[in-house]
């Protein structure tokens, strides 16, 4: 087994090599405006600390978010394509578990949140590292106050509101090395991940304009 995991569903880009056993190559850095940019430079460079060429890839792993559109179709078509051109299986997992099962948090249940931005966050509640509570979601976090009283927090979004979330601990943005040990353990376990679709649960900030402007000659 040798997956390829990569995240661009927050301005995290990330991307990390593992081989069954641990994470051998890692690449993450923070922009959340240069996704495109940053995302290939970093496959070349985690390629080549582990020493590997890209066909040796068995298998695919890729956020779904939740995430902004324009971050978040980067590395989905990122993944799509490599693994239509390699031959081998893409896999999703959700943006959320990652950040859950690289938590560094002692007291359990607890909530991750990302910056959804438009003052909202994207979370969900854990009993576990690996366990899941609840659907993903958006919304305010003066209007989930009540549902995450009493819990610890992770992730970038909660630091944004700490009226909401009092507590918040590391990681901060989520990291493809948490991705592929998270689906590395799955898969050895016989788990089927989810499909590579993503979780954008609102629409883009970009619209189709209702008016348009005749520009054509008569």
């Amino acid at each position: 087994m040798l997956l390829l995991a990569l995240d661009t569903a927050t301005p995290a880009v990330t991307v990390a090599l593992h081989d069954g056993e641990a994470v051998i190559a890692s690449s993450s850095q923070v922009d959340a405006r240069r996704h495109g940019e940053l995302l290939l430079p970093a496959v070349d460079r985690v390629l080549a600390e582990a020493g590997v060429t890209l066909d040796a890839v068995t298998g695919i792993v890729t956020g779904i978010g939740p995430g902004p559109y324009t971050g978040l179709r980067v590395g989905l078509m990122t993944a799509d394509t490599f693994g239509l051109a390699l031959g081998v299986p893409v896999h999703g997992l959700c943006t959320l578990d990652g950040l859950a099962y690289a938590a560094d948090v002692e007291k359990e249940p607890f909530v991750v949140a990302t910056d959804a931005r438009r003052k909202e966050v994207y979370w969900a509640t854990y009993a576990d590292s690996r366990t899941r509570l609840t659907d993903p979601a958006v919304d305010r976090p003066a209007d989930i106050a009540e549902r995450v009283a009493g819990l610890p927090a992770v992730g970038a979004g909660a630091m944004l509101y700490p009226d909401t979330f009092p507590v918040v601990h590391e990681p901060e943005h989520v990291s493809a090395a948490a991705l592929a040990s998270l689906a590395a353990e799955r898969l050895a376990a016989g788990e089927e991940l989810p499909a590579p679709r993503p979780l954008y649960l609102r629409r883009p900030d970009a619209q189709v304009p209702k008016n348009y402007k005749v520009v054509t000659p008569k």
